[in-house]
């Protein structure tokens, strides 16, 4: 299916499985797996956004079981590892900022904002996945493989939707517009 040859857009690197494979979260079969994927830390985050959910916090914070509240004031809500910015865990699994909602993980912080308690969505990172970036002396997306994810794979093709597609909002969200519309004339879609 994928060639994995890179493009450019601009000045952001694509590997071209984000314009071909086929993807569309289903929720109701994985259950919001990306949310919970067995790990010591989550999502990466930026300074930026860590000073964003430090304000928004307070609210965020309602969304949570007591467990995830004792779990961010215990620990902090991220770590640095490596150099690295990324969310904290609880017990090496679920997202501090997890909640379930009939069976389902989501996100408190994006609730927050779909509830229109607060204006930031959640870390990009979270919003693009399943779109990684990499920094290789500038932006590189490639598509992050997860076994949990196999019935997105079916959905999309059902949908005829890609994983730039399905992104749509986040990538115009890093990106913006114009750069979202290249990527798409790329895409021939």
């Amino acid at each position: 299916m994928t060639t994995d040859k890179i493009f450019a857009i601009n000045d952001v690197l694509v590997r071209d499985e984000i314009v071909e494979i086929p993807f569309s979260c289903d929720l109701k079969k994985c259950k919001g797996a990306c949310c919970t994927l067995e790990s010591e830390l989550g999502a990466p985050v930026k300074k930026e956004e860590i000073e964003e959910i430090e304000k928004i916090l307070p609210i965020v914070k309602n969304y949570l079981t007591q467990s995830n509240i004792d779990e961010i004031e215990e620990k902090g809500f991220y770590e640095v590892k490596d150099g690295e910015m990324m969310i904290t865990s609880v017990n090496n699994r679920d997202c501090v900022f997890s909640f379930f909602d009939n069976g389902i993980a989501k996100c408190a912080i994006e609730r927050a904002y779909f509830d229109g308690k607060v204006n930031f969505r959640k870390p990009i990172s979270c919003h693009l996945f399943p779109i990684r970036v990499s920094d290789f002396s500038g932006d590189v997306l490639r598509y992050e493989k997860f076994s949990e994810c196999a019935p997105a794979l079916e959905k999309g093709k059902e949908e005829n939707i890609t994983i730039a597609e399905f992104c749509k909002d986040s990538l115009i969200r890093l990106y913006g517009e114009d750069w979202y519309t290249k990527l798409m004339n790329y895409s021939g879609r």
